[in-house]
């Protein structure tokens, strides 16, 4: 039996026989041939890494600063209640600014007189600024002064006045509207002095309830290109959200014969913008009727799901299983829905609060007061709201009786344009016990993507705060009238800037959910595609914090932070970077708490070891200015070390510039973190010998000499960083390293560089080599070399800074190529090395990424694809070990010929080749990574393939990230299944069914109104083509009573 060694040396041996066979007989074929190869070229390269990125000098500098700095344990708890304090004051602001529009709004309506003739000029939103054909200002256009300003990206606005947008279908001269918007012209003022108390506001706006929208400041609407403008205001989110309270509706759906063509197509389409007004906080289904009841989603029966964005797109397309035939029995579909509501409700798992019946028919032969006696009366506490289908009013009547025998309302939709404005007035009926009772609740919705402030990094996650407007005249007071909601944007940025990055470590970061458990922000939220960056993904506003902390198998920290509770978590995570094809195993310590005022709860996580240290270190003022004023200092862009967005003097001042006037005293209005400004003074006098070491390197640099190297860079905890480029920049082979395009390899406000992060989690001393991903044919690219600066010669020692330096990829390789060749004559008798036909050499690194190989085209690809069965042996072996990673963001191609939707066709690879027509859809993927052992030094192996033996010799790269791999291949083995293979989670229908019927733990709001004892007066019922009221009919269907033209509420 031959060892792995011996084999790879016969192999090598009967390619050189007929050579020279007393020498190959004689030659080292053995590991310790390949360890020469891998200390010969490991040498050389961390001689190179070392010696042009000075680690070793700032390493010293950090030293002699040893005894002048304080190493301190991070409190976790003590820090997030800090940080939430921070943004509880924060989002106080933003509600206070609210408040003070609601009470100008208020007092301005109570002072105004409607006047149905009354001719008022306002600016339009999209005929600002506009002409006509002969020259002349559109009307409701005229000048509008619009300017850059830096504050809104760049975007030309009116700091000074707002305008308004009026939604296409509606007329922008009705009595309703020009009344609106003369008396809410009263906000303009309250709008510019909250942008003066709070400089840090961006968007404010009042949408009114007659669907008009004031926007401040005044910006330009330009219409897509179709000339239409599709914005609602009534149909946002922060919208309904502040104008009603949460609710369980079912939706009930004729299908019967009647209903066939396009009314079946109105109701299809009322069914789906219904859906479009629930939210989070609402629940829902919907059962379609005839003979029998019929559930859209059958495994739904007989309860409620949470209308979340997965749940509505999955019922709606459900919809166009929708057929039309037999008799609506509608006593047996009101009956399913009333029992469907109460055994929901009897669960406590649903809103607990308002609750509705959504008829949607085209008519009804009875008025089914049985029913309603049995189920609904005399509380009434299920609303009726009936959605007549089609021009005939023949049936009308028995409808408008249930909506007013129910506190409903009753509707008519002719046409497929009727459908939004008509399914929205039932939000009007479910505000009114708010309104009655003036409680003004403060709502914050999720995060959402507003495309409107897109800056170059693509559009920007916001959440709202709003609060509802109400009629406080006394003559209309218990009628419960809205005018409408106010609300401002915040950007996720904004909390982020609360954050103080440098105490979070380099794995830490800061995270916040909903009272539903979606994230509002975490650094793993990836809200667009990858494959196209600009387009959002379907569900990613309600993106559930256990499908990225998907370690926590019980949602332990999930429910704990969901309940508003201040605790501590810890557990073993998997982190990945570089797009997710590497991954960290860190073990991570969570500390978490509620933020007051909010629905939101904060968290926080630290990796043990580095991650829970920071340290204190003391310079003089003036010798860390003198030594940050040199222009290769960087600051963090996304970090805060001074808010320059508080006063509008401050914001075209750099970090630096702010730094310097801050430490000046001569600007008392400026804020700054001091402690944070201590640390970077400290940096800033402990890596400035870099400058001139770098800078001596330059000068003395020989023709030569290492002209592979290209740019030596240098990173601190506090977000410091400097460059110095060896060559000059047009020369540089990635002219992105370091720049805002490399989101990754930059301090972000949410992360430490990649590079950084890499370097902080290898054996102190060690470089860390990597190279982009995809580098293709052309040998254009780099190679990254990095290494951590420890503060202290122990493991909790807090990681001062990491160095490192670019060089080119053809350089790297060459000095590979040139060791091996060079190691294979030393004793200068064997000339065996890695251009030997019958062996491959690879060099990989610690994840099993190839950085050289013989054929360039299998650079940056996974050794698994290249060299299978080795890889299968090296797990087998324990070199290396599989991590099993899941991605529930992810989207995946299903073939449009599942027409049900099913996913046993998705593919997660690339587009189809066979020219079929796809879609993108949300799903699970589990894949692999792989993580090498720090233990290695050498393994040999060998492998039965059919009819030979592979022998392979892996040999540890000193000092570094990377391992030699020298295979023998005369002996095939390309059978072996391939590495690295994502995969889709399959669901058969039952595992379907069990998903959508699970709810996870959810906090509901604080307040409900779903009705009040003081409303006395209804509401009138409406139609689209009948604007006068009918009768209502007795509980048989008589026109005996006198009728009111109301409904009750």
């Amino acid at each position: 039996v031959f060892s792995p060694g011996a084999l790879l040396c016969l192999h090598l041996v009967e390619a050189f026989i007929q050579s020279n066979l007393k020498d190959v007989l004689s030659c080292l074929c053995s590991p310790y041939r390949v360890k020469l190869w891998a200390s010969a070229f490991g040498g050389e390269i961390k001689s190179i890494s070392a010696k042009y990125s000075g680690s070793q000098l700032l390493q010293k500098k950090y030293k002699e600063f040893e005894r002048a700095v304080r190493v301190e344990e991070i409190d976790g708890l003590r820090l997030v209640k800090k940080l939430a304090e921070n943004m509880e004051e924060m989002f106080h602001k933003k509600s206070e600014a609210m408040k003070r529009l609601v009470e100008a709004a208020e007092e301005a309506h109570l002072q105004h007189e409607d006047d149905p003739d009354l001719q008022y000029e306002y600016f339009n939103a999209v005929l600002i600024n506009e002409v006509d054909e002969e020259g002349n200002s559109m009307e409701l256009g005229g000048d509008f002064l619009l300017q850059p300003n830096d504050h809104f990206n760049n975007l030309s606005v009116n700091l000074s006045l707002s305008v308004v947008q009026v939604p296409t279908n509606m007329y922008n001269k009705d009595s309703a509207i020009v009344n609106g918007v003369y008396w809410s012209e009263a906000l303009n003022k309250v709008f510019v002095d909250n942008f003066e108390r709070d400089p840090s506001l961006i968007w404010q706006y009042f949408g009114s309830a007659k669907g008009f929208f004031r926007q401040y400041p005044g910006i330009k609407w330009r219409p897509d290109e179709h000339g239409v403008i599709a914005f609602d205001c009534r149909n946002r989110k922060w919208y309904i959200q502040a104008a009603t309270s949460p609710k369980d509706v079912v939706i009930l759906v004729d299908v019967s014969g009647s209903m066939k063509g396009l009314r079946l197509t109105i109701a299809r389409q009322t069914v789906s913008s219904i859906l479009d007004t629930l939210g989070d906080d609402d629940f829902f289904n919907v059962i379609a009727y005839n003979d029998e009841v019929h559930y859209v989603e059958p495994c739904l029966n007989g309860t409620l799901v949470q209308a979340d964005v997965t749940n509505k797109d999955h019922f709606r397309m459900n919809l166009d299983k929708l057929l039309a035939k037999g008799i609506g029995m509608l006593d047996v579909g009101l009956t399913e829905a009333f029992e469907v509501l109460n055994d929901f409700n009897q669960t406590g798992r649903g809103s607990v609060c308002s609750q509705a019946i959504m008829l949607v028919t085209d008519g009804a032969v009875d008025t089914y007061d049985s029913v309603f006696a049995k189920y609904n009366w005399p509380d009434r506490k299920v609303r009726i709201f009936p959605y007549l289908i089609g021009r005939e009013s023949a049936f009308a009547d028995n409808l408008k009786w249930m909506a007013c025998a129910n506190k409903g309302y009753f509707t008519q939709i002719s046409t497929l344009a009727d459908v939004q404005e008509n399914v929205m007035e039932y939000l009007h009926v479910l505000s009114r016990p708010k309104v009655i009772a003036q409680e003004h609740d403060t709502v914050w919705t999720e995060a959402y993507i507003d495309s409107t402030l897109e800056d170059g990094q693509g559009p920007i996650l916001m959440t709202t705060v709003a609060m509802p407007v109400f009629s406080t005249k006394n003559e209309t007071r218990n009628r419960g009238i809205l005018l409408g909601v106010v609300g401002t944007d915040v950007p996720v940025s904004e909390l982020l800037k609360t954050i103080p990055k440098y105490k979070l470590g380099i794995h830490g970061y800061a995270f916040a959910i909903t009272n539903n458990g979606y994230i509002l922000t975490h650094p793993d939220l990836r809200p667009l595609y990858e494959e196209s960056k600009k387009r959002r993904k379907p569900n990613y506003s309600s993106v559930d914090l256990s499908e990225v902390e998907w370690e926590d198998k019980d949602d332990t920290l999930r429910n704990a932070m969901v309940n508003r509770k201040t605790g501590t978590f810890s557990m073993e995570v998997k982190k990945t970077v570089d797009k997710g094809k590497r991954v960290l195993v860190l073990h991570n310590d969570y500390y978490y708490t509620d933020i007051k005022g909010t629905p939101f709860s904060l968290g926080v996580a630290l990796s043990r070891g580095h991650g829970k240290y920071l340290f204190r270190g003391n310079v003089t003022v003036e010798e860390g200015l003198h030594d940050l004023e040199h222009p290769d200092v960087q600051l963090a862009d996304e970090w805060t070390y001074c808010d320059t967005d508080e006063h509008p003097e401050h914001r075209y001042l750099s970090q630096i510039e702010a730094i310097k006037l801050y430490l000046s005293g001569r600007e008392a209005h400026l804020k700054c973190d001091k402690e944070l400004i201590q640390e970077v003074l400290f940096d800033a006098v402990v890596t400035a010998p870099l400058e001139a070491y770098w800078t001596s390197l330059v000068l003395n640099k020989s023709e030569n000499s290492d002209k592979g190297v290209e740019i030596a860079y240098l990173g601190t905890r506090t977000g410091l960083s400097r460059i110095n480029l060896f060559v000059v920049p047009d020369q540089l082979t990635n002219q992105d390293f370091l720049t805002a395009e490399d989101k990754e390899g930059v301090f972000n406000a949410d992360h430490f560089p990649l590079w950084y992060k890499r370097a902080a989690e290898q054996v102190p001393g060690t470089f860390v080599y990597s190279l982009p991903f995809n580098t293709g044919k052309d040998n254009n690219s780099v190679v990254l070399a990095s290494t951590a600066i420890q503060l202290l010669d122990e493991r909790k020692s807090p990681i001062a800074a990491a160095v490192g330096i670019q060089m080119k990829l053809e350089f790297f390789q060459r000095k590979f190529w040139t060791a091996s060749r060079q190691c294979a004559a030393l004793d200068g008798r064997c000339s065996i090395s890695c251009d030997n036909e019958n062996i491959n050499c690879y060099l990989i690194d610690n994840n099993g990424f190839i950085l050289v190989a013989e054929d360039y085209s299998l650079t940056g690809m996974f050794f698994g694809e290249a060299e299978g069965a080795v890889m299968n042996k090296l797990l087998l072996m324990g070199s290396f070990k599989r991590v099993t990673l899941y991605d529930y963001q992810a989207i995946c191609r299903i073939f449009a010929e599942s027409s049900d939707g099913s996913r046993a066709l998705l593919d997660v690879s690339t587009p189809s080749q066979r020219g079929d027509r796809t879609m993108l859809v949300p799903c699970d993927t589990e894949y692999p990574a792989f993580v090498s052992e720090r233990t290695i030094k050498e393994t040999t192996g060998n492998i039965d393939c059919e009819g030979c033996i592979k022998s392979f010799v892996i040999q540890q790269i000193p000092s570094s990230n990377l391992f030699m791999v020298v295979v023998d291949n005369k002996c095939d083995c390309s059978d072996a299944s391939p590495m690295r293979s994502l995969t889709a989670a399959a669901h058969n229908e039952s595992l379907k069914c069990e998903r959508l019927k699970f709810q996870k733990d959810r906090r509901r709001p604080d307040s409900c109104h779903p009705f009040h004892p003081e409303v006395t007066k209804p509401n009138h019922i409406t139609t689209t083509s009948q604007p006068n009221l009918l009768p209502p009919l007795s509980p048989r269907g008589n026109q005996t009573q006198p009728y009111h033209n109301h409904i009750t509420t």
